[in-house]
């Protein structure tokens, strides 16, 4: 029999948790599940999630670094209409699938702004005659709530709702009562999986695809144009100058800016959007420079080579600072803080990166299997419970 798990994403601003959530994906349909993944975000020139089933939402977007608007594909502000299309929409793929799991990525620790569909997608899948697993997949640091009851709310819809907590990272690195002291209180349903990261592609040699290098990557969302005219400035400063340098700049940044950055780019550069071919050019590049996200990070270090980062704080984020701070202090890459930033001080870095070989870092890399692995066991445990057996897939 072969179980169905129906995962919902949403991203808002960049792109990093569908990457990470098409990476789980992929991992839960090798260990024997058939995966229907369910985007609510914009659409990702190129996306080729390589699964059973891929379900785009109508998408939303949103519009600054707080996140408190959203907008749908023609920059027109999310109603109470748009909302219940979206609602019905998602429920009917539920009722679709017939999932033996739900998985849900961030929900309840985050994604609160979502929950117009995502509360009525959990209380389907506890009304159907077979109840599914209900899982939740978050990653190793949260962003702190703006409001303190918002941690109430968080163990409230845990208890509510779920039976497991999947916490992608290494407790033994980020614990995440640093950023979740409550954890405590649902120890019982949480687990650590390890962080999430595709092995990296082995490293090839001269004219291969980012060779010799300087990768300045900005993740895939609207935000990192700064970074990008600082490396460019930052350039003929360091001791790489003479290097090839390669700019990627997420297909949401708007077209009038990349246009400049396209413009401003002297011989030697190229400007271009970014691409699904990224991890094969941090493997035979000679040096990274990005954001500090969590997938372009654990990218980085999986593939060994000399990074900076410069940890995206806008808004109330404080997750890239925290996770990219601790690894610096281990010697694996080097930090510019985003509001210190200069041509200067980005040079300085990547010439101290360029210098001095990164220091080895032992993290737990294996939370894609891990996770597949921890939801497969709850989930006959479940059924044993219930005396269950599931139906098999149909196709």
């Amino acid at each position: 029999m072969t179980p169905r798990l129906l995962f919902w994403v949403q991203h808002l601003l960049g792109i990093g948790h569908l990457m990470r959530a098409t990476t789980l994906a992929r991992a839960f349909e090798a260990n024997g599940f058939a995966v229907t993944l369910v985007s609510g975000g914009m659409e990702v020139p190129g996306f080729d999630p390589r699964i059973y089933r891929f379900v785009q939402l109508p998408p939303t977007r949103a519009t600054d670094r707080y996140f408190k608007v959203l907008v749908d594909a023609r920059d027109n502000r999310i109603d109470d209409d748009w909302k219940a299309m979206r609602r019905d929409r998602l429920l009917s793929v539920l009722a679709e699938t017939r999932p033996d799991v739900v998985l849900v990525e961030l929900y309840p620790f985050g994604r609160r702004q979502m929950r117009f569909e995502v509360e009525p997608l959990l209380e389907a899948a506890h009304a159907l005659p077979a109840r599914p697993l209900i899982v939740s997949s978050v990653r190793d640091i949260l962003v702190e709530p703006d409001k303190p009851e918002r941690i109430d709310e968080m163990v409230a819809r845990l208890r509510r709702f779920f039976d497991l907590v999947l916490v992608h990272g290494d407790g033994a690195f980020i614990p995440l009562e640093t950023t979740f002291p409550r954890l405590a209180e649902i120890a019982d349903m949480a687990r650590y999986t390890g962080y999430v990261v595709d092995p990296p592609p082995p490293r090839e040699g001269p004219g291969a695809p980012g060779w010799g290098e300087v990768i300045v990557s900005t993740g895939g969302g609207a935000v990192g144009s700064e970074l990008i005219e600082a490396a460019l400035a930052a350039r003929p400063l360091t001791m790489l100058a003479a290097a090839p340098w390669r700019m990627l700049a997420g297909h949401n940044l708007p077209d009038d800016r990349f246009a400049a950055l396209v413009a401003a780019a002297p011989p030697g550069v190229v400007v271009e959007r970014a691409r699904t071919d990224f991890r094969r050019l941090v493997a035979n590049c000679r040096l990274s420079v990005s954001q500090g996200g969590y997938n372009t990070v654990m990218e980085v270090l999986a593939a060994g080579v000399p990074a900076v980062a410069v940890p995206y704080a806008g808004g109330l984020e404080s997750e890239q600072t925290l996770r990219c701070g601790l690894l610096a202090d281990r010697g694996a890459l080097q930090v510019v803080a985003e509001r210190a930033m200069t041509p200067a001080s980005l040079a300085a870095a990547i010439d101290r990166a360029a210098a001095v070989p990164p220091g080895s870092v032992t993290l737990d890399t294996a939370g894609a299997a891990r996770s597949a692995a921890l939801v497969k066991d709850a989930l006959a445990a479940l059924r044993l419970r219930a005396g269950f057996h599931p139906e098999p897939v149909e196709g």
